[in-house]
């Protein structure tokens, strides 16, 4: 009998398969699952060129041998941040300036932006490629490419779009540089070619976001296939008791102020209804709206990111510091007026099945909100307006990915699932300002400490 068992247990040994080969190995970690609100702990996370092949305990670590292997000390290990408005622009001058802020993204746990339109596309696509690559630093890019706007586009590189003809034309380019969504602006477009665009947007199976012309109603627009917008300005204007009359007494955004005035819970109730039944996303960009509105009185000069930003792109910051002081000069500004309306939405919204986004709009123009750190204060903004630490990093990591259909690619630290993790010395889902104890970032299996990234 003993030398049955023996043989028996000689057979269970050489019957155990050979390790598995892979890049890298992070051992005795915490995972997070934010979706389901747990945490795990002593596990191991395996990943292969940039799939997680497998998550364990750290019992079953010896099934593995990696290439590379980075021991997380009982750190936390989440899914990478996702910035999902963003903006490289500033024209040719500015493309090295634009850049060189990829790595910063980096450092603050972005893995994956939304560029949301500009007028270095060219550039911007070519950056998108190295990265995928590995021949560039930087995070995952989605891009719309130009934007689309009327006959006099507001910014520059914009397609300008006034004929059903232009639609089709403007989409056509847009397929043929593989944009990722179609990014539509309010400068000088109509609402008919608004809304056109939009319906044959879906034709083609392409997202579309963007402003609105204020015009346009954002529940129509819906049900010709919108899919979100960017700001609240739109949806706020859907909730105004007196939106009718104050459009035809006002135009543009003169009438973003007596909009906000007359902001009503009641209809914004059914607005939000009726936009969380479509599966509606919105972006609502409030950190950068608090800089704006105290643009004329704070002193940016020692701010710590300053350092990093170019003199090209400095210099694109003082039009609209010039615009805040010529507004509280003028006593006339938006702002004083919409940002707690803005903030007393969120919670409804999310509420009612609005998909929230969180973006920073950083990029050139938009003074002082700086790539990656501006993310961070996007998402404690959003907390500051009532959505728990968990609501608001899900409008990061999975709501992200869920605007382009690929919700079951990210979002979770699992088998199968795209390696871009961060990993924090302190755990986010206890308090969001912990994102800011980020050591480490893997971007598929390569692992990039901060104190390799700027300092």
């Amino acid at each position: 009998m003993k030398k049955l068992f023996f043989l028996f247990l000689i057979t269970l040994i050489s019957c155990k398969s050979e390790p598995e080969n892979v890049d890298l190995l992070i051992t005795n970690a915490t995972v997070l699952d934010i979706e389901q609100n747990k945490k795990w702990v002593n596990r191991f996370v395996a990943i292969r060129s940039d799939t997680i092949v497998a998550v364990k305990t750290m019992r079953d670590s010896d099934d593995f041998i990696a290439s590379e292997t980075y021991d997380a000390k009982g750190g936390f290990v989440m899914p990478g941040l996702w910035d999902n408005h963003v903006h490289f622009r500033g024209g040719d001058t500015l493309a090295s300036e634009n850049k060189n802020l990829l790595p910063l993204f980096l450092k603050y746990g972005i893995t994956t932006v939304r560029d949301a339109g500009g007028d270095i596309s060219e550039e911007v696509f070519k950056w998108k490629s190295e990265i995928e690559n590995g021949e560039l630093t930087g995070p995952r890019i989605f891009s719309s490419g130009p934007k689309l706007d009327g006959e006099d586009p507001a910014w520059p590189g914009s397609i300008s779009v006034t004929s059903e003809d232009d639609v089709q034309k403007a989409l056509d380019s847009l397929e043929k540089m593989n944009a990722d969504y179609v990014k539509i602006y309010d400068g000088s477009i109509s609402k008919e070619i608004y809304y056109e665009i939009i319906r044959e947007a879906e034709k083609r199976n392409l997202k579309v976001t963007g402003h609105m012309p204020m015009t346009a109603d954002v529940t129509e627009a819906v049900k010709f296939g919108l899919d979100g917008t960017e700001h609240l300005y739109y949806v706020m204007k859907a909730a105004s008791a007196k939106k009718d009359s104050i459009e035809k007494a006002e135009s543009g955004y003169a009438m973003i102020v007596p909009l906000a005035k007359t902001y009503n819970d009641s209809i914004a109730e059914l607005v939000f209804d009726e936009l969380g039944e479509s599966e509606f996303y919105v972006t609502p960009t409030l950190h950068i709206g608090k800089v704006l509105e105290n643009l004329a009185d704070e002193d940016h000069s020692k701010d710590k990111l300053l350092q990093f930003i170019g003199p090209g792109i400095q210099e694109t910051y003082q039009g609209r510091i010039m615009s805040a002081k010529r507004a509280k000069e003028s006593g006339t500004s938006m702002r004083d007026h919409t940002e707690e309306v803005f903030k007393k939405m969120i919670k409804p919204m999310y509420n009612h099945g609005i998909r929230i986004l969180a973006g920073s709009d950083c990029g050139p123009y938009n003074s002082f909100i700086y790539p990656g750190e501006s993310l961070h204060k996007e998402l404690k903004a959003i907390v500051d307006a009532g959505l728990n630490t968990q609501q608001a990093l899900l409008t990061s990591i999975r709501n992200g990915p869920r605007f382009f259909g690929l919700q079951n690619s990210f979002v979770r630290v699992e088998k199968g699932r795209v390696a871009d993790l961060i990993i924090l010395s302190e755990n986010p889902m206890e308090n969001i300002e912990n994102l800011g104890s980020i050591n480490t970032v893997v971007t598929g299996s390569k692992t990039i400490k901060l104190s390799e990234l700027a300092n």
